[in-house]
């Protein structure tokens, strides 16, 4: 599985709201000038967002978007999730029901269990915990270049690896 870049730009927009918390309604504008992405291209991501009532917004002068919810509420896998719609390794991998050959496929249970082993990583990995990380790495979204790699550990100490091509 490859994660898109529009979840990829999705985490960063929402890391660098939760850095700006206390800034309040904050620009979309702000966000890709700080972020080096296309505010056109956040529009579309933010719009998910909202709609998943992860962000919330306002109009006016004072305009803009912030977390709906505390960010140790918002899981790396509602994002997904969200951004997405599902992240599936393989179609066989969500049931052993969706493939009329898991009974004789030797492959099954391996695809299965990284399946459960990545949806369990996303679930317990908090949007919280992603912060904490950045606000360690000088309170930057983490912008990890192509071909990069960046190792976390979420708090139930189960590391893993992102890695971006």
């Amino acid at each position: 599985m490859k994660i898109s870049t529009k979840s990829r730009y999705g985490l960063r927009l929402l890391i660098d709201l939760g850095l700006h918390k206390d800034d309040g309604y904050i620009p979309l504008k702000t966000i890709a000038t700080r972020q080096q992405i296309s505010d056109k291209y956040l529009e579309q991501i933010i719009s998910a967002l909202s709609k998943a009532s992860i962000v919330k917004s306002t109009r006016g002068a004072q305009g803009g978007y912030m977390l709906a919810k505390d960010a140790k509420d918002i899981s790396v896998g509602d994002i997904l999730r969200t951004l997405e719609g599902s992240f599936t390794l393989v179609e066989c991998a969500q049931s052993y029901e969706l493939c009329s050959r898991s009974a004789e496929c030797a492959a099954h249970s391996v695809w299965y269990r990284m399946q459960r082993a990545l949806e369990q990583v996303a679930d317990e990995t908090s949007l919280e915990e992603l912060i904490e990380e950045s606000m360690q790495n000088g309170g930057e979204p983490i912008v990890c270049e192509k071909n990069s790699q960046k190792s976390f550990s979420n708090k139930s100490g189960k590391g893993f690896f992102l890695l971006f091509q």
